[in-house]
Parts: structure tokens; sequence; C-alpha cells
């Protein structure tokens, strides 16, 4: 039987997930944490700190860290609502969403460049089955939390 747990750390070096910063982009270098956070800020509509920090499954006072550095180095805009000043709303800014463009066009690029070495059929296959498991995760009792 092959080793599962093996298949999944050599994938996850592979997709660079042990890197400390996922990208550098002109003289900005951003972490994978930071990472994460720009691509849910940007596909939600103006999220709420908690929104996202519920969505990447993190702690909010780690992830209040995390936007405070992203404010700092010019990439996120934090607003208060109108109607509850207690609760913040999550914008990038010019340069955030250029970051964000130029990390998913290199996400795209590297995806592109590993499927090119698959057929469609195996491509397909894939794909489908990164679902099935994203789907099963989503059910598990221990989905992302430590397992310790």
């Amino acid at each position: 039987m092959e080793n599962i747990r093996e298949l999944f750390q050599v994938l996850t070096r592979r997709f660079g997930l042990l890197n400390k910063n996922c990208c550098q982009i002109g003289e900005v270098e951003i972490s994978l944490v930071q990472s994460h956070i720009i691509y849910e800020i940007l596909r939600k509509d103006k999220p709420s700190m908690q929104q996202v920090a519920e969505a990447l499954g993190m702690d909010i006072t780690t992830f209040s860290r995390q936007i405070q550095t992203l404010v700092r180095m010019g990439l996120v805009k934090k607003s208060p609502l109108p109607n509850d000043k207690r609760v913040s709303q999550l914008f990038l800014t010019t340069q955030g969403n250029y970051v964000a463009a130029k990390i998913d066009a290199e996400m795209n690029q590297y995806l592109n460049e590993v499927f090119s070495n698959m057929s469609e059929f195996e491509r397909e296959m894939v794909i489908n089955s990164v679902k099935l498991l994203n789907e099963a995760m989503s059910k598990s009792s221990v989905c992302c939390k430590p397992l310790f």
C-alpha cells in the first residue's frame, strides 16, 4: 500500500507550502498566509475581518496582526462599517490589486505548466479528484484544525 502521508508531504513541498514567502512582486515579499488573505479579500465583496479570518480558519488575533502588516505594506485598507464601527471591512488598494493579479498570473502559469505534462483525461481526473478531496475534507471533524 502506498504511503499516503508521504504523497501529501511531497505535494506540499512541490507547491512550496513550506516556504517562508510565497512570492516576490517587485520589492514586495508576500508570505503564504498573506497571499491567502489577499485572495480572500479579492474574491469577496468588502468582507469583514471576521469573515476572512473564518474563511481561512485563523484566530482573529493572528489574523489582525497579518492585516496590520498588509495595511503597513500599502496592500490592504481597513474601514469601519458606517452603521457599526466595531466591524471593519477590508479592501485591496490599487497596489494590493496589482499584487493579487501578479500572484494569480504566477500561480496560473505554474499550474498550466504542471498540467501541460498530462493528457486532457489526466487533467480532468486530477481536478475532479481534488474537488472530491476538498468536499470530503469539508465534512471531516478534524478539517482545518491541528491534529495534535
